[in-house]
């Protein structure tokens, strides 16, 4: 399993992205924003931790990096990418997924550990979850501010396209307390909070099983939402 981690100027999470993928027996394998081809790859992780456009807006100009115009095509075709953080930001910017993030409505940058309920285990990034199950991510963000249009947001519940909702508290007083949300296939996920840093087997562990999801269906294609996005990639 060789995943690729794009990194832009400012990154800072990749290699912590690169372990957690390692620890489940892949192949991280680093991609730059000047990266064209994505030969050989299976799937794309977009770390968080970069500041790459963000006096603009936290991923308005990785958009248009050569990189990100490859990971479009082949998103649209089925591969599985996941954002954190900004890498979530820049899958909206891209289009990917719908919605914005904006300013965390307290105007504070947040860190800190936060509970998130499992509202679909139906996506590449996801099946080895439980729906309903309440886990921990570490959240650190200052732009993490899910918003959408009305009309948008119905389809996201109607579509059980949100993944992940904050439990608890709300910090970044995103509507509908949204943490985290998929495209229609299932294949393109994206959140704030970081699974990068559950990975330790002996701690705390829940992050581990995005990346033990993405094992599970790169070897065995188990829902029909999944079915499809492999049958079109």
């Amino acid at each position: 399993m060789k995943v690729g981690i794009v990194t832009f100027p400012g990154t800072v999470d990749a290699s912590d992205v690169a372990a957690a993928i390692a620890a489940v027996g892949g192949e991280p394998v680093t991609l730059t924003h000047t990266s064209d081809s994505l030969d050989g790859i299976d799937a794309v992780v977009l770390p968080g931790g970069a500041s790459y456009s963000d006096h603009l807006r936290p991923g308005a100009l990785a958009r248009h990096t050569p990189v990100m115009e490859v990971v479009i095509g082949l998103a649209l075709e089925g591969l599985p990418v996941l954002g954190i953080g900004n890498g979530f930001q820049t899958l909206c910017e891209a289009r990917l997924l719908p919605g914005a993030l904006t300013t965390n409505g307290s105007g504070r940058f947040i860190s800190a550990e936060q509970s998130l309920r499992v509202e679909t285990r139906d996506t590449v990034w996801t099946n080895q979850f439980e729906r309903g199950e309440v886990i921990t991510l570490m959240l650190k963000s200052g732009s993490g501010r899910y918003i959408a249009t009305p009309e948008v947001l119905d389809r996201l519940e109607l579509s059980d396209q949100v993944v992940f909702r904050y439990l608890g508290v709300n910090p970044n007083q995103s509507m509908n307390n949204i943490a985290g949300i998929t495209n229609e296939r299932g294949n393109v996920v994206g959140l704030m909070a970081h699974p990068e840093y559950g990975v330790d087997t002996d701690t705390a562990a829940d992050g581990r099983r995005f990346f033990t999801s993405l094992t599970a269906f790169l070897d065995v294609v188990s829902t029909p939402r999944m079915r499809h996005a492999a049958e079109s990639s």
